[in-house]
C-alpha cells in the first residue's frame, strides 16, 4: 500500500495517518450507481476506503452522462451495466482497494445480505421504495447509513445511526403511493445539485468511518437554484413504525413492488408496493414535457421513443418493448416514480 497517494489527506488534522488506516480497513456498500452514487463512489475510492460494493440494476444510457460522472459515451453505446462500468473506471483510479460490482435489483430478498458485512451503507438510489428498504434493513441490523436525494435544483442528505438518531420513517412517515412525486425525467435534475449532495454525503461517510465527533446530526437541505442552504433538526418519533416499534413492513413482504413478465410479448407489468389513485390529468401534464401522452378514465398511454407504457388508475403499469424486469422497474422509477 502506497500511502503517498493519500498524503494531502493525511496531512489534514481531522484525518491523519491513523484516520487513513481506519478508512483502508473500512467496508462500504453504495446502493445505486446513478448521479449521487457515482460521485460518492469516486470520492470514497480516491479517499482510500478499502472495500466498496457497488450495486445497481440498470445499464448506462446517453441521458445518464449529463450527471453520472463515472460513465462514458462508449459505456452507453455498449449498454454496460452501471455497476460493472463504474468498477472498471475506478480500478484505473485506485488499484489498491477492493471493488465489488453487483448488478442486481435491490429488494427484500437480498438487502440484508448486501449490507451484512459492511461498516456503512450509502444511498445512491433513485426511488423512495429502495430507501425505505435500506432504512428497515439498517435499523434491524443496527448499521449506520446516509440518505442522499436530489431532483431539479434541490436535494437533501441526512446521517442515520440506528438507536441514536431519527430514521427515514421519522423524516418521511407516510410511504407515498407510486406516481405521487416528481422524477428526474419529469422534473429534470441539475448535475451541480447531485454533485453537491453526494459530496456532502461522502464527507459524512469519511467522518463516520474514522469515528469523528463532527458527524452532522441534522438534515441538510440545499436548493442550489434558489440559493438556499438549511440545516433542519429532525425529531426521533417514539411511535415510528421502524425505529420506534421495530416493524419491518418491506422486509416482511407486507408490501413492496413486484414485476411480472407477460406471456407472448416483450412487456413487463410493474405493480407498486403501495396502492395508488393516479390522477391522469395531473400526471399527463408532467409527462407531456418529455413524450406523447394519451389517456381516458381507464388508462394512460405514454411514449418518448425509448419507452412506451400503459399506466392504470391503481398505479400498475405495463412497460412495453422490454424483456428484462430490471429494465422495466428502472423505466417505472424514472417516469412514474416508486
Amino acid at each position: 500500500m502506497n500511502m503517498q497517494r493519500y498524503s494531502r489527506q493525511t496531512v489534514f488534522s481531522g484525518i491523519g495517518v491513523e484516520g487513513q488506516k481506519k478508512l483502508l480497513d473500512s467496508r462500504v456498500v453504495i446502493i445505486g450507481m446513478g448521479a449521487n452514487g457515482t460521485v460518492i463512489a469516486n470520492n470514497l475510492c480516491r479517499a482510500g476506503v478499502g472495500f466498496l460494493r457497488l450495486v445497481d440494476r440498470d445499464y448506462v444510457e446517453l441521458s445518464n452522462l449529463q450527471r453520472q460522472t463515472l460513465y462514458t459515451e462508449e459505456d452507453a453505446q455498449q449498454r454496460m451495466p452501471k455497476a460493472v462500468a463504474a468498477c472498471e473506471h475506478l480500478k484505473k483510479v485506485n488499484s489498491e482497494i477492493e471493488l465489488e460490482p453487483v448488478s442486481m435489483d435491490v429488494n427484500f430478498s437480498n438487502i440484508e445480505t448486501l449490507i451484512s458485512d459492511v461498516n456503512l451503507v450509502l444511498d445512491g438510489s433513485d426511488n423512495m421504495e429502495v430507501r425505505y428498504l435500506i432504512n428497515e434493513a439498517c435499523v434491524k441490523q443496527n448499521r449506520p447509513w446516509i440518505y442522499a436525494g436530489a431532483i431539479s435544483g434541490a436535494g437533501m442528505t441526512m446521517n442515520i445511526r440506528p438507536r441514536e438518531t431519527p430514521c427515514l420513517r421519522c423524516l418521511f412517515p407516510q410511504v407515498l403511493p407510486a406516481g405521487s412525486g416528481s422524477t428526474c425525467s419529469t422534473a429534470g435534475v441539475l448535475n451541480s445539485i447531485t454533485g453537491i449532495v453526494a459530496s456532502v454525503a461522502s464527507m459524512e461517510a469519511l467522518k463516520t468511518l474514522i469515528g469523528s465527533t463532527n458527524v452532522r446530526k441534522s438534515l441538510l437541505a440545499i436548493d442550489i437554484w434558489n440559493n438556499q442552504f438549511d440545516e433542519i433538526t429532525i425529531e426521533k418519533k417514539l411511535d415510528c413504525p421502524v425505529c420506534g416499534r421495530n416493524k419491518y413492513e418491506l422486509l416482511g413482504r407486507l408490501s413492496g413492488s413486484y414485476t411480472t413478465s407477460l406471456c407472448g410479448s416483450d412487456s413487463v407489468q410493474v405493480v407498486p408496493g403501495v396502492a395508488a389513485t393516479v390522477d391522469f390529468e395531473q400526471f399527463a401534464k408532467k409527462l407531456k414535457k418529455v413524450g406523447v401522452v394519451r389517456y381516458n378514465k381507464f388508462m394512460l398511454q405514454f411514449s418518448d421513443g425509448k419507452f412506451e407504457f400503459n399506466l392504470f388508475p391503481d398505479g400498475r403499469a405495463i412497460i412495453n418493448g422490454v424483456k428484462d424486469e430490471n429494465a422495466a422497474k428502472s423505466a417505472y422509477s424514472e417516469y412514474i416514480g416508486l
